[in-house]
């Protein structure tokens, strides 16, 4: 006699669909390599600058969050990457065939995405910036950059920081489902949030150089940084502008994909 299990067993769930993201992003190594990358450049780049760093050098005026997480710079780089091929990495193996199969209703899968992306590269890189601040703080103690967590905006901005670098790989994870295509959606990044406010700063129109303020790559700058940066938006709508940048591309993508095939 045979026996079947009962409907519900193989209901969709959200909590199914967020432990099977999990299950994807923690089993691909390109994930934990490009995390690791991440964490290298960080903690390497911070190092650096606390060993070498002399008060008589030039840099007295620095932000010292920001000197000391000058690696996040090619940190956000692994992390856009890896947003990227969270989500246009299933298109070029196929793979999003079955997880689209699997959920019918397909938006689920795409939040999943998003929100096990958000808050695996936030943990990862908030740990990290807290763990390279401190380590390069024991060398800079009896320099003019010597600062503690305890000081004002130094926690924030180093909170910041991490969230900086997360929302650009959260927007590039967005591209990446928008346009189903690596070398696309890596290409549409360099290109839009990267290069494009390099170009527009060239315009001489204030409203421009205004607007300039709020793309992704200037927003997370103001984030890392524990004292006010010059002619620059301040962390609370540099915050805003993000959220609302990675919600137009995801917002975007959802939109294709229940218009499109898979």
């Amino acid at each position: 006699m045979t026996t079947t299990a009962p409907p519900h067993s193989y209901r969709v769930t959200p909590a199914r669909v967020l432990r099977s993201e999990w299950h994807k992003l923690r089993t691909l190594r390109s994930s934990w390599t490009t995390l690791g990358l991440a964490v290298v450049f960080v903690l390497g780049v911070g190092v650096l600058m606390g060993t070498t760093y002399t008060s008589d050098g030039g840099d007295s005026d620095m932000d010292t969050v920001i000197l000391v997480l000058y690696g996040s710079l090619l940190a956000s780089l692994c992390t856009v990457v890896l947003g990227i091929l969270v989500t246009a990495g299933e298109y070029s193996t196929g793979l999003i065939r079955a997880s689209l199969t699997a959920v019918p209703r397909r938006l689920p899968v795409l939040w999943a995405k998003a929100a096990v992306f958000t808050v695996t590269v936030f943990t990862v890189m908030f740990a990290t910036a807290l763990v390279t601040f401190v380590i390069a703080q024991l060398f800079l103690h009896d320099t003019d950059q010597a600062a503690s967590l305890t000081d004002p905006g130094v926690l924030r901005a180093v909170a910041g920081n991490a969230a900086g670098t997360t929302f650009l790989g959260l927007i590039a994870l967005g591209l990446g489902a928008l346009l189903r295509s690596v070398p696309g959606a890596i290409g549409a990044f360099i290109g839009g949030v990267m290069i494009l406010p390099e170009v527009l700063t060239t315009l001489p129109y204030d409203a421009v150089e205004t607007a300039v303020r709020y793309f992704p790559t200037q927003a997370a700058g103001v984030l890392g940084s524990a004292t006010p940066l010059p002619d620059a938006a301040s962390p609370g709508p540099a915050l805003l502008a993000l959220v609302l940048w990675a919600s137009a591309t995801l917002v975007s993508a959802a939109v294709l994909l229940r218009r499109r095939d898979a």
